[in-house]
């Protein structure tokens, strides 16, 4: 059974998959609003601090043991981005019924506390406790401070940065830490409540539950949801071409031995297309695979690069290249990560390149079926597209692209930002060269 989608209440849509393949059933609530540096930490904020406490559970040790009597339900607070799009919500997991004694109820129970937590916060006078909304500030605030601790994933921000500076998804999931302080509980109790009324949410379940037994409690535990003028216009500004004629440069120190070069790109005329496979089969020949050019050349052959790898951001448009390097191969590094993509652009695409990426793309599209997290990703991705794609027919157009589709893809691009992290020249740190591992978004969902 595929995936049904339908309106349940208003703006408000349910995803539903039944799935007999895992001992647990998964569901997750998605507020979603436009990305803005000016909201972006107020709504990071909001899931912590609804997750404090609610009216019936008035602080953590008190939902936490209300989750154990739910047979160890875990319900945690969601902060994704999704191109321009901010998505806020919480997910939740708990076992399925048919693994429990007879007449529990655990469905219901779950989205009843999960409603609780949304809906119905600890708060007085109708405002967030201050003492919560302090100290998941706090919290905040280290996360966001602590991404220059990984290097590879500082630099691979700070070129986004740079590179969308006149965006709103330079941003970031989190927004920024400097806007953290400012926050006051009475500002961010005001635009929780706005987003109650004027969000579109996305609910996402999948499991063993019946449709109609899954509209049903929704609709009864979301029914004091308020909900006025939705604000159906959100979306993602998708730039085809650089901003220059040039590519632009940004260089920045930082006490490190090892340099992190990072290249963006814009996707152009590829992000015109419904089916954006070629992108993807692209990336892989590229540089997101251990057969792509990238890595079987500059690192493996040339030694030239710790680490080195691409990755889209197809939300956007926007594809990156990371590598760590020695300062001094700047120049050189550069040169050959640009060479590497010229060399696609002019039909330097062998069959066993080219299978070897459809190969590993269509594996890890497929193997999104086994997660229900990676399902819930998947597919609240295709809400917010528009599209309605399968894990399954979508590795089914993957292996339908052809190395001139690569060739166009290649084509397309426009390097937009180089971007330099590099010693400082008194540096004394012996940094860690993050080997040749995947590059950690500091903007990944939490």
């Amino acid at each position: 059974m595929g995936l049904v989608r339908r309106e349940i209440m208003p703006g408000i849509w349910l995803n539903y998959l039944y799935s007999g393949k895992f001992k647990t059933s998964y569901m997750s609530l998605n507020l979603l609003t436009q990305l803005k540096r000016e909201t972006a930490s107020l709504n990071a904020l909001i899931p912590s601090v609804l997750y404090r406490g609610t009216l019936r559970y008035p602080d953590m040790e008190k939902l936490n043991a209300r989750m154990e009597e739910l047979y160890g339900a875990v319900i945690v607070p969601l902060v994704r981005q999704l191109g321009e799009i901010q998505c806020i919500g919480f997910s939740a997991s708990f076992p399925e019924e048919s693994f429990l004694p007879p007449g529990a109820d655990e469905f219901s129970s779950v989205v009843s506390l999960l409603s609780d937590i949304l809906l119905h916060p600890a708060t007085k006078g109708g405002l967030f406790l201050p003492q919560y909304v302090e100290s998941e500030k706090e919290k905040l605030s280290q996360l966001l401070q602590s991404v220059i601790n990984n290097k590879r994933g500082y630099a691979l921000m700070r070129c986004r940065e740079e590179m969308c500076c006149f965006e709103d998804y330079s941003a970031g999931r989190c927004g920024k830490a400097e806007d953290v302080d400012s926050i006051h509980y009475k500002k961010l109790t005001k635009q929780y409540r706005l987003l109650l009324e004027t969000s579109p949410v996305e609910i996402f379940y999948c499991g063993r539950e019946s449709e109609k037994r899954t509209v049903s409690v929704l609709r009864e535990c979301l029914s004091a949801m308020p909900r006025t003028a939705i604000d159906y216009d959100i979306g993602t500004d998708i730039r085809l071409n650089s901003v220059e004629a040039e590519p632009r440069f940004c260089r920045e120190e930082m006490e490190l031995s090892q340099a992190r070069l990072v290249l963006g790109w814009r996707l152009g005329e590829s992000m015109e297309l419904e089916n954006r496979s070629r992108v993807i089969v692209f990336n892989a020949v590229f540089g997101g695979s251990v057969t792509s050019k990238l890595f079987l050349n500059l690192r493996e052959k040339m030694g030239l690069c710790y680490d080195v790898s691409s990755a889209p951001d197809m939300r956007k448009g926007l594809l990156f290249v990371s590598a760590g390097i020695s300062a001094e191969n700047f120049d050189t590094a550069k040169e050959l990560i640009l060479a590497q993509l010229d060399a696609i652009r002019s039909g330097d695409v062998t069959g066993e390149e080219l299978d070897a990426a459809k190969a590993i793309c269509v594996a890890d599209t497929l193997a999104i079926s086994d997660s229900q997290n990676a399902l819930d990703s998947f597919y609240l991705v295709r809400a917010v597209e528009g599209t309605d794609f399968s894990p399954e027919e979508s590795a089914e157009l993957l292996k339908e692209v052809t190395a001139s589709d690569v060739i166009d893809a290649a084509k397309a691009t426009e390097c937009d930002m180089i971007f330099l992290l590099a010693p400082s020249d008194d540096t004394a740190e012996d940094d860690d060269p993050d080997s040749a591992g995947p590059a950690e978004d500091p903007d990944s969902e939490v």
